[in-house]
């Protein structure tokens, strides 16, 4: 096995070598976090710097899901460490020069994940020409709650302090800085949605990709008000960056977890919560990060969404089946104005479906599809719609084209997620992780997908605002 050497703007690396691609882990893109203040780049390192094992991560409590492996998408809980401002990097040749650049911001619902998961191997796109990273970056409290001295939105400053690294030191490991396509799923689609607003993100992609997400699960800066507060309150301190750095991570951590099962009412004045219960931290309108009225951005654009996205969320906890008609429309008047008539509308008590089925396919265009395809429709450049229909044979076949279960077709890293508990089974079809693999690579390669040839699989041209 060899171990190749990159220099980086902050000092060198040394990564190893495994079946002709090379892989740098926990290479640091900023410095070790100062809490509740903006990214700084990374200081400079004597010598050569071992990147040959997975570096730390964001604070965070693990989720897991009753009788499924959820963590080659989230990771295996919190490493922790200084430097878990970090990025893994996969690249075929090191002097190859000009190859695309592709960066992967993982999900998490903004409080847990890591670019280090299992599934995240970017060795397929590696083989296929591409320099592939994977990033983390700051979740929860310390990354998406506004405090009164600290800028907005830190774990999206993060994210665009790493395209900068991205951009400064692509060249090292054999990539095109100017060809650089930002792509992320769930939590890391909103972000890269985001990204597509930002004005701080400008110029640093040319191509983007949005899976599972898109750019309204936003909090207006009332709504996010109400959550500091709220989260301030659990701590005994003042709603400001200066009490916060005072308190234990390992507290935030808890009121973090407490904040999953009860937290403020955060519905706007509509009586509509952005991202319907499934996230309390979401990026917030800020001025400065995330205009409300933004430059259309012009990148070439994919943005798609899973068929059956909110089995994920129904199916390993039963509450599918669980549900009755009342409990169907309780849950859905929780985050929607009108939850009778919505679930009407897609078929509560008229289609022979059960409440929870019913409710299932309700909150997957509530929360993913129609966001998505407003996204699409309303971008000012070349979009391209998907829907990616493959249905995971687990829970009896009844897990479906869940919330995530792309991905490991997208990393061509079936392995990662198969057995008894696995995400996609004991036999998913290798056809389509090469496929789509090679369709994400492609459109970094010349901004059109290639071609996925397997039904599970839906493509859209779409006709933007612009007219183009």
């Amino acid at each position: 096995m060899t171990e190749p050497v990159v220099r980086t703007t902050s000092g060198q690396v040394r990564g190893e070598q495994v079946a002709g691609v090379s892989r740098f882990l926990g290479v640091p893109y900023a410095a070790g976090p100062v809490r509740f203040a903006a990214p700084a780049p990374a200081p400079a390192w004597p010598g050569v710097r071992d990147a040959r094992r997975p570096g730390p991560t964001a604070p965070q409590n693990h989720r897991e899901f009753p009788g499924l492996d959820a963590s080659v998408l989230t990771g295996t809980g919190w490493r922790p460490g200084p430097d878990y401002l970090c990025a893994d990097v996969w690249t075929s040749d090191t002097g190859a020069g000009g190859l695309p650049v592709m960066v992967f911001v993982h999900g998490g619902a903004f409080v847990g994940g890591t670019g280090s998961a299992s599934c995240y191997d970017g060795a397929a796109f590696a083989r296929n020409g591409v320099v592939l990273v994977t990033i983390n970056y700051r979740l929860g409290i310390e990354g998406w709650l506004p405090v009164d001295g600290a800028p907005a939105n830190l774990g999206l400053l993060d994210q665009i302090a790493a395209l900068r690294w991205v951009r400064d030191n692509a060249a090292a490991f054999g990539g095109d800085p100017d060809n650089l396509t930002v792509f992320g799923e769930s939590a890391g689609a909103v972000s890269v949605a985001c990204l597509l607003r930002s004005p701080l993100a400008q110029g640093l992609f040319r191509r983007a990709i949005v899976q599972s997400g898109h750019a309204e699960m936003v909090h207006a800066p009332e709504q996010a008000k109400l959550l500091t507060e709220h989260v301030a309150g659990q701590l005994g301190v003042a709603p400001t960056a200066e009490a916060l750095r005072t308190v234990p991570v390992q507290r935030l951590l808890a009121v973090q977890e407490a904040l999953a099962v009860r937290g403020p009412d955060l519905r706007d004045a509509s009586g509509a919560a952005p991202a319907h219960g499934i996230a309390s931290f979401l990026p917030v309108l800020d001025e400065e990060s995330l205009p409300e009225r933004a430059e259309p951005s012009t990148v070439d654009l994919i943005v798609g969404s899973c068929a059956e996205e909110m089995r994920l969320y129904l199916v390993p906890t039963g509450m599918i089946d669980a549900l009755d008609e009342q409990q169907a429309i309780a849950m859905l008047a929780r985050t929607h104005p009108e939850p009778e008539a919505e679930l009407r509308r897609h078929g509560l008590g008229t289609d022979g479906r059960s409440p929870g089925e019913v409710l299932s396919s309700t909150m997957t265009d509530l929360v993913f599809a129609d966001g998505a395809r407003r996204l699409a429709a309303e971008h000012a450049g070349q979009a391209f719609r998907y829907e990616f229909g493959w249905r995971s044979p687990q829970f009896g076949g009844r897990l479906g084209a869940c919330h995530g279960v792309e991905l490991p077709f997208v990393f061509d890293n079936l392995a990662a997620a198969s057995g008894p508990r696995g995400l996609v089974g004991e036999r998913a079809p290798q056809e389509l992780a090469t496929q789509l693999n090679r369709a994400w690579v492609e459109f970094a390669r010349t901004g059109r997908p290639g071609e996925v040839g397997h039904s599970a699989l839906t493509w859209q041209h779409v006709e933007t605002h612009s007219g183009e």
